[in-house]
């Protein structure tokens, strides 16, 4: 009976200690969570559905141990109304006693000093139920990394099923400045629009001399490479760089030698000869189709264009470009436009060494990080030091940069947002070092494994029983 009794006794303490502890906890936690203001890091478990969307009752299936206290409506409407699958057991007499219009009166538990305003998480459908928490990095406003316990509600599936599409983001950079091995495509357009000065002859142009006084002196003439007519009785006459009205001038005054009343009539037959020649260099309709010309940046800095020779377009944007050409092109002839259109990028690489399972080059096609770029050269190696990678970059005058980083944390799942996830540039060398501990092994097997022991092998055995042999 004796036996009985003590055991009875250390039964009912226990449980005793069990309830106390099992009430006790869930203060504990909720003080500390509230009196600290980090959000502890919880597991999405909010059941949502499309009917629950406004006025609903939402089932929490959130551990006891992660609970926190929750008031319920004011006006005793079930908006807001919040009921859990596991209720500490301390707290179920006091959340049964509890009335859905009393506003001083917790669904779990009462700490007068921790009641605070709930917000449901509104689902945006079936695809993507679930309210889900964590670290948003614009939230540490330059004090430092933040973590896991700064966790809170993001809009992290704003997309659903369409995540894997995205948001449009930002672009990559302000404006686009050309470099050199750029692809270009020249596209040529003629403009068809009047002149604000008269047409000058040139050389190549078709017209013809009339006199209705003489009708030996009418003939159809072309413009030599000297810029000269050969007229009858006149000779060779200069026609090139004159306006029509300037040659019929010329001509009618010449002719009054011969004639009293010349009456030279001058029509021009075939112009704008420059245009049409620069038409057909660029002439592609026969094969890609349209009027254009590629080109490509080369290394001093210029493109080469028929017509202009070499064209600065080192550091240009495509519309300083388009600017730059189009004046130089109408010193030389008129009606025409040139759209300079990026064909394709200069390759961008990256450089991965050290201790990383696939060192080597990688082409960058987009926004890439360090972590990225390791992730590219099959992530680490064991005995890398992941808390002193360098980074070397050449600026733009190529002098050399340099800055050390530590992406452990972030590598190992301990720091949300690493304050060392840097951007990485072209030509950028990313270098994984090696331990302390890997160098010293590394050594002992350069010296000792492949060095001394390489020349002068040594062999033995261990005898336990109090004798050794070698």
């Amino acid at each position: 009976m004796i036996i009985k009794r003590i055991l009875k006794h250390l039964t009912e303490t226990r449980l005793a200690w069990a309830l106390a502890a099992g009430g006790l906890l869930p203060v504990v936690w909720g003080a500390w969570h509230f009196g600290s203001g980090i959000e502890p890091a919880r597991t999405p478990s909010v059941v949502s559905t499309a009917q629950h969307s406004s006025a609903a009752s939402v089932v929490m299936a959130t551990p006891a141990s992660h609970m926190r206290p929750i008031v319920a409506a004011a006006d005793g409407s079930d908006a807001g109304k919040i009921t859990t699958a596991h209720k500490p057991i301390a707290t179920e007499t006091a959340a049964s006693q509890s009335t859905p219009g009393d506003a001083q009166s917790a669904a779990w538990f009462v700490v007068p000093e921790m009641r605070t305003q709930i917000q449901l998480c509104q689902a945006l459908g079936p695809a993507a139920p679930y309210c889900i928490e964590g670290v948003d990095s614009a939230d540490a406003c330059g004090c430092g990394e933040m973590n896991w316990g700064a966790m809170k509600p993001i809009p992290w599936q704003a997309f659903a099923q369409g995540e894997y599409v995205g948001p449009h983001r930002l672009p990559h950079t302000p404006e686009y400045r050309l470099r050199v091995d750029d692809s270009i495509e020249f596209i040529y357009r003629l403009t068809r629009e009047m002149s604000s000065h008269p047409y000058e002859l040139n050389v190549g142009d078709e017209i013809r001399v009339e006199s209705l006084t003489d009708d030996k002196i009418d003939r159809p003439l072309v413009i030599q490479p000297d810029g000269t007519i050969t007229l009858r009785l006149l000779g060779q006459v200069r026609a090139a760089r004159r306006t029509v009205d300037e040659l019929r001038a010329d001509l009618e005054e010449r002719y009054k030698t011969y004639y009293k009343v010349p009456a030279i009539t001058v029509t021009p037959l075939k112009v704008n000869t420059k245009l049409e020649d620069l038409r057909a260099t660029v002439d592609s309709r026969a094969g890609q189709g349209g009027q254009g010309r590629q080109a490509r940046v080369s290394p001093d800095g210029t493109v080469q264009l028929p017509g202009l020779g070499s064209i600065p377009a080192l550091g240009m944007t495509l519309d300083e470009l388009k600017r730059e050409v189009d004046e130089r092109y109408a010193q030389i002839v008129d009606g025409i436009e040139v759209t300079p259109a990026l064909l394709a990028r200069a390759p961008r690489r990256l450089f991965v060494v050290g201790e990383v399972r696939n060192p080597g080059v990688y082409e960058m096609n987009g926004p890439t990080s360090v972590m990225m770029a390791i992730s590219q050269a099959g992530g680490w190696n064991i005995g890398g030091n992941l808390r002193e990678i360098i980074v070397f970059r050449r600026a733009e005058d190529w002098r050399l940069l340099a800055t050390k980083i530590d992406v452990r944390g972030a590598l190992y799942g301990e720091s949300p947002t690493p304050a060392d996830e840097i951007w990485l540039r072209d030509t950028d060398i990313v270098v994984v070092p090696k331990m302390p501990i890997q160098v010293a092994d590394d050594f002992i097997e350069l010296i000792f494994t492949r060095g001394i022991y390489g020349v002068v092998p040594l062999q033995g055995s261990v005898n336990f029983a109090g004798a050794s042999t070698f």
